[in-house]
C-alpha cells in the first residue's frame, strides 16, 4: 500500500474512532497531497518519493513553527505543533541510530578520503544520498563536523 493510500485508509479509521487530533493532521496531510498532485498536473501521479519530501516538509514546518512561537511566549501553540509531529512521522522511514549513522559516516569518510574540516563539503555530498530521508541534514552536519574536528 503506497504512503497516499495508507494516510486515506488511516483518515476511515479516525473517523471511525473519533480521534480529533489525528483527524484534523491526516486531513490536512491529505489536503497537501492532492495540492501537490494538482501541482504536478493529471498527467504524473504523484510518487512515492514526492510523498515522503511532502511529509518532511511538513514535519519541518512544525518545527520551525513551534520555535517561532516558543519565541513569541505562546507555549500552547508551540506544544500544538509539537504534538502534530509524532503523527505525521508515522509516515516516514525509521530514522537511523547514532550507531547507524556513525557507520556510514565512517564509510563516507573512506570513500571521499575526508581528512580534514576543509573536506566538510566532500564528506556530506558522499553521506547525504546514503542517509537519504533517514536522518535529519542538521544532525548528519553535526556528526560530520564532530568526526572532522576530531580528526585534526
Amino acid at each position: 500500500m503506497g504512503l497516499v493510500a495508507k494516510v486515506s485508509a488511516d483518515l476511515l479509521s479516525a473517523m471511525k474512532s473519533r480521534d480529533e487530533r489525528r483527524l484534523a493532521v491526516l486531513r490536512m496531510l491529505k489536503a497537501e497531497f492532492q495540492k501537490a498532485q494538482a501541482d504536478k498536473g493529471r498527467s504524473s501521479e504523484l510518487t512515492e518519493d514526492d510523498a515522503l519530501a511532502l511529509v518532511r516538509r511538513l514535519v519541518k514546518q512544525r518545527r520551525d513553527a513551534a520555535e517561532q512561537y516558543k519565541a513569541g511566549g505562546a507555549t500552547d501553540r508551540a506544544q500544538e505543533e509539537l504534538d502534530e509531529i509524532p503523527l505525521l512521522e508515522e509516515y516516514l522511514p525509521a530514522q537511523l541510530s547514532d550507531s547507524e549513522l556513525d557507520a556510514m559516516l565512517q564509510e563516507a569518510a573512506v570513500k571521499s578520503g575526508a581528512a580534514s574540516v576543509k573536506d566538510m563539503g566532500k564528506l556530506m555530498s558522499a553521506l547525504m544520498p546514503m542517509t537519504a530521508g533517514r536522518a535529519d541534514g542538521k544532525r548528519v552536519k553535526e556528526k560530520v563536523a564532530a568526526f572532522l574536528s576530531a580528526k585534526g
